[in-house]
């Protein structure tokens, strides 16, 4: 396990081939946390040949996944947006990694309640998505015919990421990636390495935490939390901004 410097990132890939821009993507993001102090566990779900088929909980496998997001203060998962989500074998390393008594369901000993939205397994961790769209950028916005970026990633974001604790950064959004070319790759990883320079400062996505204050007792918001406001935007601390 890595020691605890709070520089410790476990990046997650999810891409089947080793000759593509998001491996390019990859090997730049990591290289800018190296040269900035982080130690970086690279997993490499399809090199590794990860098994994502969620049978019987547990497993060896299951168990060493579990030590190296233990190990992480970042973690980063990095993928190419495929109908609206991610690849299956990233999926599937959720559906298995993130346990029941591990990553949720974990009791406080003091209430007896369980830990979640904005508590949970995976608390004290910062969490980004990187991911790769062929769309032009403006079709994934509020106006834009793919949505808002965090409505796409509201499951991700909101239901794993926070669910189990931890913090949720805005994802990163490389689009338009068809057909790029040497110059946009570049253009591509210096906007991804600049990002990363600031990452362990970088202020999350401040979703309200699931408090008597802010939900009542069917786990819907208050009638004055966020009046007027519905989906995802009524679960934030203040408006989300709007385009």
């Amino acid at each position: 396990m890595a020691e605890n410097t709070g520089k410790n990132a476990l990046w997650v890939f999810a891409h089947p081939r080793q000759d593509s821009l998001n491996a390019v993507l990859r090997d730049a993001g990591v290289s800018e946390l190296r040269e900035q102090g982080w130690t970086v566990d690279v997993g490499d779900l399809y090199r590794e040949g990860f098994d994502p088929v969620l049978v019987d909980e547990g497993g060896d496998d299951v168990r060493a996944e579990q030590q190296r997001l233990l190990a992480a203060d970042l973690l980063v998962l990095q993928f190419p947006l495929w109908w609206y989500g991610m690849p299956a074998i990233l999926k599937g390393w959720i559906d298995r990694v993130f346990e029941r008594g591990f990553a949720y369901d974990v009791v406080d000993p003091a209430t007896g309640r369980s830990r979640k939205y904005g508590d949970g397994g995976l608390a004290r961790r910062r969490a980004l998505a990187v991911v790769t769209a062929g769309d032009r950028p403006a079709s994934i916005s509020p106006r834009g015919i793919s949505g808002d970026l965090e409505d796409i990633f509201w499951p991700l974001l909101h239901g794993t990421f926070f669910y189990t604790g931890m913090d949720a950064l805005t994802p990163h959004l490389v689009a338009g990636v068809h057909g790029a070319s040497g110059h946009d790759v570049r253009v591509m990883s210096d906007g991804l390495r600049r990002r990363l320079r600031a990452v362990r400062g970088e202020e999350p996505i401040p979703y309200l935490p699931m408090t008597d204050d802010h939900y009542d007792h069917s786990i819907a918001l208050h009638p004055h939390i966020a009046a007027g406001e519905s989906g995802g935007r009524a679960h934030r601390v203040g408006p989300l901004p709007r385009a």
